[in-house]
């Protein structure tokens, strides 16, 4: 790379990605190091730095620039490598935190086995506009709860107490019940409330466009009970190629909701789930279980598989019940997916019968 833009077959480059400006390294087929820099990270200055180049091996670390990174270094005729730095101890549980050390060490893992790096797959750009309207609408759905822990809060602190009410009707249900002081401190937000809410409604709607148009996959999930638009189209995007997966019973895993194992000779306890995946997906098959397993939730095999299984356990075995219900249900959704079946609610207590 020295010499204008040329390179060496074989080549290996690390690239620790910045705010502002990024590191590289280059190693040749032999592992040596040739060259090492700083570029910045925007397109005009990637694209500058990396075009016109031998098609070569890159890598880079997952965060907030990656995706774009990758879609501009894979259309300049790259092979791009986005590691996952939690899984690569070699990165994440260094000492001496040194951005040119990254990429060093990104390129030479790179070079070796690239299995090292964890390598992860990114959504494309459309996908990623439509995960952006999704936590748009969390981040909403947040501040709006943060708010109305604020005002019970402040109305309970001055000797009162607001009613129960559902959270949409919240800012228009308390009007009437917050104390004459504190009057001109929470009038304001519940304006920012009720604002919230009307946003919030608007959101949901373009949901419910955005899985019918661009998603139609998301029909089959939406099925199962409780499981709707918001539920559905983020487990779409969350999964992105069903067919990664080898098997549908793997999802539990990938989403976090196999419990965590620490057997060692006779000992085998039960610990909590391993909670890794998306965060926000598992919180939504959480919920759909505790609608499943609830007292509206319809008559189907995996109700009564759950009912059955918080019955026979003890004090904790409803919440046990709760999460292995969600387990079922995100392998459930995949084989749904991948399959393109018509859901039976009943279908094994029907053919057991």
């Amino acid at each position: 790379m020295q010499d204008g833009n040329r390179m060496e077959p074989g080549m290996t480059i690390g690239l620790d990605l910045g705010d502002k400006f990024s590191r590289f390294c280059v190693l040749d087929a032999s592992g040596e190091v040739l060259e090492e820099g700083r570029v910045a990270t925007t397109t005009p200055g990637l694209s500058q730095r990396f075009s016109g180049l031998a098609p070569c091996r890159v890598a880079l670390e997952v965060g907030t620039h990656s995706p774009w990174v990758q879609r501009l270094l894979v259309g300049l005729g790259h092979e791009v490598l986005v590691a996952n730095a939690r899984k690569v101890r070699l990165i994440h549980d260094n000492e001496s935190k040194d951005d040119r050390l990254d990429a060093e060490r990104l390129a030479r893992l790179a070079r070796v086995d690239p299995s090292l790096l964890h390598p992860i797959d990114h959504r494309d750009a459309e996908a990623q506009e439509t995960m952006a309207e999704l936590r748009s609408r969390q981040a909403l759905v947040e501040t709006r709860a943060k708010l109305v822990n604020h005002v019970r809060g402040a109305v309970k602190s001055h000797g009162s107490r607001l009613k129960s009410c559902s959270t949409p009707s919240f800012h228009k249900q308390a009007a009437g019940q917050i104390p004459e002081g504190l009057q001109p401190a929470l009038a304001p937000v519940l304006e920012t409330i009720g604002e919230l809410t009307s946003k919030i409604r608007r959101s949901d709607r373009r949901i419910e466009h955005l899985a019918a148009e661009r998603y139609p996959q998301t029909t089959l999930l939406r099925q199962v009970a409780g499981v709707g638009a918001l539920t559905a189209l983020w487990y779409v995007l969350v999964i992105g190629n069903p067919r990664r997966f080898r098997s549908s019973r793997r999802l539990g895993a990938y989403l976090g909701l196999r419990p965590r194992r620490r057997q060692s000779g006779d000992g085998d306890p039960e610990l909590r789930i391993t909670k890794t995946g998306d965060r926000e997906l598992r919180r939504l098959l959480v919920s759909a279980a505790q609608y499943i397993l609830g007292p509206f939730g319809p008559d189907s095999d995996l109700r009564r598989w759950g009912l059955a299984l918080a019955a026979r356990g003890r004090k904790s075995a409803k919440k046990r019940a709760v999460v292995a219900v969600a387990r079922k249900l995100a392998v459930l959704l995949h084989a749904l997916w991948i399959n393109a079946e018509v859901y039976e609610p009943l279908r094994n207590s029907q053919a057991a019968a």
